[in-house]
This record gives C-alpha cells, structure tokens and sequence, in this order.
C-alpha cells in the first residue's frame, strides 16, 4: 500500500510540474473543455485493451486513464474548484454510504432488494423537496448511440417496463422492419431515418431479454466483416483485379468464395 502511495503521489507530481509555468507547452494550454477528447478516446483504448484480454496492454491504458483523469482534476483545482483530496473523499463517502449491506448491519437478501435500497439511499441524497426525475434521467446523452440505447432499455425494465419474453421483443423487431421496408418503398428519407432508429433500439431491447450486449455483438460482426474483407481484398489482388472493375455478379462471386468454411459462418 506505501509503494502504490507514493507511486500514486509520483503520479500527481508530475501533472503539477507539467501543468507549472516553466512545464510543457501542449499541457500548459489544455482547458476542461479541449482535454474531453482525450479522456473519450483513451477510455476507448483502454476497453479495446480489455476486450483483447492483454494483461500488459490494460494495465498501460489505465495508467493512460489515471494521467487523464488525474489531469482533468488538476485543471478544476488550479480554478480552485476543488481539489483531488475532496474528489477522493466524496466518492469513499458515497461508495460506504450506498453499502450499507458492506460497512454498516442492513442485510438483503436478493439482488432485487439490493437494487431497491441502491435507489432509496440516492433519493434520500437528493433530498425530500428535490423534484422527481425520470427513472431514464441518469444516463448520459454523451454516451455512444448503441450503448446509452442499452442502457436507457435497461433502466426502463427496471421499473416493469419490459417485454415478456425475448420471442415478443423478436416479435418488435419484424414489426419494426416492416415499418421500414414500407418507408423505404415511400421513398420517404426522414421516416426512413426514423424507422431504422425504431428497429436498432428494438433489436437493442431483444439482446437484452437474451442476456446479450448489443455492443459486444456488433462489435463482433464489424470484426468479423473486417476479416473475410480483407481476405477478400487478397484474393482480388491475387487475380490481379480490382474491386472497382467487377461486374456486380462477379463480385458476389469472390465474396462467396471467402465465406468461412467451417465454424457455422454465415455471409455478411
């Protein structure tokens, strides 16, 4: 615990030093407002990292994410906004205020009752005179589109809004489809947009009745479309063609020809 300490104190030190008159001019310049990107991409990063499961790899993105957000702290306590020590002591605060089960006597005894008092303990924060929100309020619209949309489904059947069974929620989504091929046929751009928003959210609703992440899966599909293109491209190159010269005919029919051959693979 005094190595990580002093390692984490390391760490501060050297943001200070960067961010001080006689540091670097890049880190000098840097505001809240244009370090935001930064903080995103190397979340990103660092998720890539562990979907790749690279010990070495996620333990230097998260080293990556600490200098951001220790930085971002530092330029709020440079305004004199609040300091890190406070950032520490409200999140201790609220993580032993919330575990009630953990650091004090309250017992549950369902993950559904755990839920119940999580939502309890944060109304009673706000206050008895604070105005209701949406149940859906919470999640940030900053989120990428396909994971805010699980997210706010989610949260939805958390108060009982929720399709019986996944077969209804597949259900949705034909219905939904239909909706789109009928736009499509209108030739109608803007209902055309909006139908095909329908459907994503619908087949977002229908991963979640089967215990799945729409964005694990999509995720999946791009990099596996990734893949049998670039073999794809290969295989182009090899005959010495281009991909702008095929007839459409001839086309489908290199595509066909790197369709995977054993694992169930299906064409893209």
């Amino acid at each position: 615990m005094q190595e990580t300490a002093a390692n984490f104190i390391r760490l501060v030190e050297i943001i200070t030093r960067l961010r001080a008159p006689d540091g670097c001019p890049w880190d000098q310049k840097q505001t809240p407002q244009t370090f935001k990107g930064y903080l995103l991409e190397e979340t990103h990063e660092l998720l890539e990292a562990i979907n790749h499961d690279d010990a070495d790899h996620v333990r230097e993105e998260l080293g990556d994410l600490f200098f951001q957000i220790i930085f971002l702290n530092n330029l709020y306590a440079e305004q004199g906004r609040f300091t890190l020590a406070e950032v520490l002591d409200t999140i201790s605060a609220k993580m032993v205020r919330r575990h009630p089960h953990v650091f004090g006597d309250q017992v549950v005894k369902s993950e559904q009752e755990l839920r119940q008092q999580w939502h309890a303990i944060k109304a009673a924060e706000k206050g008895p005179n604070a105005p209701p929100k949406s149940a859906l309020a919470a999640v940030p619209k900053s989120l990428p589109a396909l994971h805010r949309a699980q997210r706010v489904a989610d949260r939805a059947a958390r108060t009982g809004f929720d399709w019986p069974d996944a077969n209804q929620a597949l259900a949705k989504t034909r219905e939904e489809l239909e909706e789109l091929q009928h736009a499509q046929s209108e030739g109608d751009q803007q209902r055309i947009a909006e139908e095909l928003g329908d459907l994503f959210f619908a087949l977002v609703v229908f991963a979640r009745k089967r215990g799945l992440d729409a964005e694990t899966s999509l995720q999946t599909a791009t990099e596996k479309f990734i893949d049998r293109f670039t073999h794809f491209e290969a295989q182009i190159a090899a005959r010495g063609e281009t991909i702008p010269e095929l007839a459409p005919e001839a086309m489908l029919a290199r595509w066909e020809e790197t369709k995977p051959r054993s694992g169930g693979g299906k064409k893209v």
